[in-house]
């Protein structure tokens, strides 16, 4: 697999805690937030009406084209595909001339390095449908993504914060899927620093954690080199 933008032993980009990539469904639970009752109700009718009934979807679960749109949270117009992004990584195969079939646990180790303290590194399987009358820039199917928060890379027990420039493994583990990537399709990867508002925005300070009191932008780098050979395990079943 090759990225996008990138040369041969590196992939960067730079991560703006300030415009995050959007979460656009998912293997996850709907989000949901709490609308206010309409101007004009009687307060004690307001009272009785069930917060069922005043929650707005704001994040579909599922498997959707991995593309932003209107009514979004964090989308904006022209409502490109995230494939586009410059803050994202893409690596993909070439179009696979035969089926293959992916099921279980997926798990993408990363040579990372980055210019703050710490970061945020996504990760996101994607199946790439090919043109269609139906669809004709494809189809960006997203199956299953996870986040590994850089000061956690040596455990959850313990945060070790990350020193600028240099390079260290992170492992991201995804949840378990089972699809299968049809002749024509391609296996995708897309590598980035933030999925909001599935997961929270990473601000790059090192500061503790929910008491952040700025944020910066961080240049992040996925390294490829024989040293430090980023790659994928995908749980293929054989015919």
């Amino acid at each position: 697999m090759t990225p996008a933008d990138s040369s041969d032993d590196r992939a960067s980009y730079t991560f703006d805690p300030a415009r995050p990539v959007p979460t656009v469904g998912g293997s996850l639970v709907g989000f949901y937030e709490m609308v206010g009752v309409l101007a004009g109700i009687d307060p004690w009718f307001a009272s009785y009406i069930p917060w069922r009934a005043r929650m707005r979807e704001i994040v579909r679960p599922g498997g959707f084209d991995q593309r932003e749109r209107s009514g979004l949270v964090g989308a904006s117009p022209p409502f490109l595909s995230l494939a586009s992004r410059p803050d994202v990584l893409v690596f993909q195969t070439e179009p696979l001339p035969d089926p293959v079939e992916v099921t279980g646990p997926v798990s993408i180790r990363l040579w990372v390095s980055s210019s703050a303290p710490d970061t945020d590194f996504t990760a996101k399987l994607v199946d790439v449908y090919p043109p269609s009358a139906d669809y004709p820039n494809g189809y960006h199917l997203g199956l299953v993504d996870s986040v590994i928060r850089a000061r956690y890379r040596e455990g959850w027990d313990r945060e070790v914060l990350m020193e600028p420039g240099r390079i260290y493994p992170v492992e991201i583990t995804l949840a378990p899927t089972s699809n299968l990537f049809s002749r024509g399709h391609r296996i995708r990867i897309d590598v980035s620093s933030s999925n909001f508002p599935r997961f929270d925005v990473n601000p790059n300070t090192g500061e503790p954690v929910g008491r952040h009191t700025y944020h910066q932008v961080a240049r992040n780098t996925v390294h490829l080199d024989r040293e430090h050979p980023s790659h994928i395990l995908l749980p293929i079943v054989p015919d």
